[in-house]
C-alpha cells in the first residue's frame, strides 16, 4: 500500500535536487577546479583548447586514449567550468570556458593577499630583531 505523502515527497526531493543543481551551475566549486587540474590529461586537453575549439575527436587524437576516456575527461572539465561543449549533428565540438578559471583566479587572488600580508608582517618581525 502506497504512501499518500510519498508523490508530494518526491516532488519536494526533486525540487531540493534542481535548486542544488542550479547553485552547482552558477557557482564553481575550487577543490573540483583543482582536482580536474591535477590531471595531467585534462591539462593536456586544456592547453590544446586553448588555441580554439576542436571537436572531440581531434581532441583525442593527440592522447593517445579513447574516445570514451575522453568524454569522461571532458565530462570532469565541463562540471568544473573549465570546458563547454556542444553537439551540432554528429560533431561535438569543445571550447574553454571561464568560470572554472574565474574562480580559480578569484582564489589565488584571495590567497595571495593573505600570504603577502604574513609576509609583510613576517619582514617587519624580522627587521625589528635585528
Amino acid at each position: 500500500m502506497r504512501n499518500a505523502a510519498e508523490p508530494a515527497a518526491r516532488a519536494a526531493d526533486s525540487r531540493v535536487g534542481k535548486e542544488r543543481e542550479s547553485v552547482t551551475t552558477r557557482r564553481v566549486e575550487i577543490d573540483r577546479v583543482f582536482r580536474a587540474l591535477g590531471d595531467k590529461t585534462r591539462r593536456a586537453m586544456l592547453d590544446r583548447l586553448a588555441g580554439g575549439p576542436v571537436s572531440v575527436s581531434q581532441l583525442a587524437a593527440p592522447l593517445g586514449i579513447t574516445l570514451t576516456a575522453v568524454g569522461q575527461h571532458l565530462e570532469i572539465l565541463e562540471e568544473c567550468g573549465l570546458v563547454v561543449s556542444e553537439k551540432v549533428g554528429r560533431v561535438r565540438t569543445c571550447r574553454i570556458a571561464s568560470a572554472g578559471f574565474d574562480a580559480l583566479e578569484k582564489w589565488v587572488r584571495d590567497h595571495r593577499t593573505e600570504w603577502e600580508r604574513k609576509m609583510d608582517r613576517l619582514g617587519e618581525v624580522l627587521e625589528d630583531e635585528e
